[in-house]
């Protein structure tokens, strides 16, 4: 079987996508691309990803390459038919979940990691918008996850492979997993998972993070 190659860090959108091959079994081989070095500015790389952002994929059975790891969830979604419904309605409400994450939870929780973890004390105003839109944003999920065991469509997805790398950071986000217990409850459940925990250790080995008791 032809590989994927995936262009990855050690990040939560980049472990998006070695988590989803993990768990779709699909043959993959790790090209890492050291951000903290610039590599993601090379001439290889940006052919295959022009914004200069990782992940990436290639796909050697089909010859289709791909930035943005949303693209790409719903790529190797459609390619296996797995983790991503047909039937419409669970369809929609799927992607859905994978665009609210996409265009609010992901950016805003990266923005809070810069201002709060990074650059703690450069911008008040910056810190207290992004820590507010944060905690706004986990109560979200943990209202939708209410009654739930995942996110979207009664089943675990692409929406919950795009959600949870980010709230693996929750500590440097100033969340404690303990005031969202739906949102707790959802992340140890896919903690559990060893597709996940490999996944995760793409492209340097580490452990799954885990709230405190």
């Amino acid at each position: 079987m032809l590989m994927i190659d995936l262009y990855t860090w050690a990040t939560p959108n980049g472990r998006k996508i070695s988590i989803a091959l993990e768990e779709l079994g699909l043959p993959y081989e790790v090209h890492p691309v050291n951000i903290n070095e610039g590599e993601q500015r090379s001439a290889e790389f940006t052919a295959i990803s022009p914004n200069q952002k990782i992940p990436a994929i290639l796909d050697r059975d089909t010859g289709i390459s791909l930035m943005e790891s949303g693209a790409i969830l719903l790529y190797l979604g459609q390619k296996t038919g797995s983790l991503l419904p047909t039937e419409p309605e669970e369809y929609w409400e799927t992607v859905q979940w994978l665009m609210w994450q996409k265009g609010g939870f992901g950016p805003t929780l990266g923005l809070a990691l810069h201002y709060l973890k990074f650059h703690r004390g450069k911008s008040e105003y910056s810190e207290a918008r992004y820590e507010k839109e944060t905690h706004r944003l986990y109560g979200v999920l943990d209202s939708q996850l209410e009654g739930k065991e995942y996110i979207a469509a009664g089943q675990y997805t692409i929406a919950d492979i795009a959600s949870w790398p980010w709230v693996a950071r929750h500590e440097f986000q100033t969340v404690d997993l303990h005031d969202y217990p739906n949102v707790l409850t959802w992340y140890l459940r896919i903690a559990e998972r060893p597709a996940v925990q490999a996944g995760w250790s793409v492209p340097v080995p580490d452990a799954v993070p885990m709230p405190r008791q």
